[in-house]
């Protein structure tokens, strides 16, 4: 079986018409079944174009059969085929979560969920910057709702402060994506293949778009503003956005890079240390946090900046390691941001001073959540070992100063890490059994603090979601010798990039 290229589209527009069906047909059954199927089919399509691409590493499709250059190119090569596997995977689980919760339950919620899921998807397949400026407002448009969902005045607040960074963010894209034009005549990807490496006014545009995409991947001294908004959604919210915002500029970073510089870019330097204090400070401010959510935010910044070790570094070892480093980190903080929100919606607060003794009271939560915690810190066996492991020895095997840098920075975020993670471990899950807990309120979201009844426990329906993506984690361990050598295709495709260009332009 085959993925038609013609069908490339499909994945994008799908998702957005069943939006638009859903606002017209409210029906309870037909909302939560087609939240549940998108990110499936999504899921699904992701892996046959695996299958498809050991065969046949790109396929494109012009849309409307004009010709290349002038039609809207979607375009699917091994990098994109599994960042959409893999975000449809964390997704699942993220809305799978939410129906759990309830939240699905809320007016639009739905049909914004699989507006967004048609953007990224739409991001991850288009061969054309204007058309990837569009497919990211597609993304975000549905997030400005989506981050103030429950309503609540303090949410409301924080959505105004996500709007706006996003809204500055995406006319900074723009202005980006219009200068590349003016320099270039084109946007189509593929045209773009090297044109930065000896033009400086196509490398200063070109850095344009590569600021706007490192301001919403939150890169170091510009992600004030996501641990500052993301805590203050909701716990299946923040994990559905962990898992798709960043990750998007994260590929766009890694696909516009590659191609366009087809090597490193004059201003490398100024991208080595802007990922050196990505690492180093989401890595420290996680000891300054007293509530899971935020710590995690924090940890989510310090990840950011170890998938950016594969760019400043630019060896196909190094590029490998950072994707492999990405796809762990997608699965790996949605476990985390999940679980979380279990403890939560249970116990209704994620402080550290107001939890206590988990482990004896919710074992397998605890089992779980800990298992995870060595993927974030990199100890075996989870995926995160492999990260680890593959940035340290692709920055070892570098050999330039740069390397060295981040091989020291990476060891010294991983102590950390490991320190502030036992904090909130120490917090969490050891002490002395927990007395009181502040459960729903009908009329003000959450009620004071009362005793504990001893049947009050996680239930499997809210730990399964994050329990599922922990368990994948365990798989990625075992079957990296699966897994790997996707990597490394991927990888090699952003290296040498004429079969990309070959594939669009014919």
């Amino acid at each position: 079986m085959t993925f038609p290229a013609a069908a490339l589209p499909l994945l994008m527009g799908g998702p957005l018409l069943l939006a638009g069906l859903l606002v017209v047909v409210r029906q309870a059954l037909l909302e939560r079944i087609l939240l549940l199927a998108v990110p499936l089919v999504s899921l699904a399509s992701g892996i046959l174009l695996l299958l498809q691409h050991r065969s046949e590493p790109v396929l494109a499709h012009q849309v409307g059969g004009y010709v290349p250059g002038v039609a809207i190119p979607f375009v699917s090569d091994t990098l994109a085929a599994l960042m959409i596997t893999v975000t449809a995977t964390a997704a699942l689980a993220c809305v799978s979560f939410l129906t759990a919760t309830g939240e699905d339950r809320y007016r639009f919620v739905p049909p914004l969920i699989l507006m967004m899921l048609g953007g990224v998807n739409g991001a991850f397949l288009t061969g054309d910057l204007f058309n990837f400026f569009v497919m990211v407002e597609v993304m975000v448009l549905p997030s400005y709702a989506l981050i103030a969902v429950t309503g609540t005045w303090r949410r409301l607040g924080i959505g105004r402060t996500f709007v706006v960074v996003n809204l500055l963010t995406s006319g900074l894209l723009v202005l980006g994506v219009g200068l590349v034009y003016g320099t270039t005549g084109t946007v189509n990807i593929a045209e773009l293949a090297g044109a930065a490496a000896d033009r400086p006014m196509v490398a200063v545009a070109t850095a344009v778009v590569l600021l706007a995409m490192a301001i919403k991947a939150a890169v170091v001294p510009v992600h004030g503003w996501l641990p500052q908004t993301y805590p203050a959604t909701s716990a299946g919210i923040m994990a559905l956005f962990s898992a798709l915002h960043t990750k998007v500029a994260l590929y766009a970073i890694y696909r516009v890079y590659s191609t366009v510089f087809e090597g490193a870019a004059p201003w490398a330097l100024v991208l080595t240390l802007l990922v050196a204090l990505s690492i180093v400070v989401g890595a420290y401010s996680t000891f300054g946090e007293h509530i899971m959510r935020r710590a995690l935010a924090w940890q989510m910044v310090a990840g950011v900046g170890h998938i950016l070790v594969g760019v400043v570094l630019f060896t196909e070892v190094a590029l490998a390691a950072g994707l492999f480093y990405m796809l762990h980190h997608i699965v790996t903080m949605a476990s985390l941001l999940l679980l979380s929100g279990a403890i939560e919606q249970t116990y209704g607060s994620g402080r550290y001073e107001r939890l206590s003794g988990l482990m004896h009271r919710d074992g397998w939560v605890a089992i779980w959540y800990a298992f995870v915690l060595l993927s974030l810190v990199g100890i075996p066996p989870s995926a995160g070992f492999f990260g680890k492991l593959g940035l340290i020895t692709s920055s070892a095997s570098a050999g330039t100063w740069e390397g060295w840098l981040m091989l020291t920075l990476v060891l010294v975020a991983a102590v950390a890490s490991l320190i502030a993670m036992q904090r909130l471990w120490a917090g969490v899950f050891w002490g002395p059994p927990m007395e009181t807990y502040r459960p729903d309120s009908p009329r003000t979201g959450r009620g004071r603090s009362v005793p504990l009844p001893d049947d009050v426990r996680v239930t499997r329906t809210l730990m399964a979601p994050g329990a599922v993506l922990a368990a994948l984690q365990l798989a990625m361990f075992l079957g990296a010798g699966l897994l790997l050598p996707l990597v490394r295709r991927a990888a090699e495709g952003l290296v040498d990039t004429a079969p990309y260009v070959e594939a669009v332009l014919g």
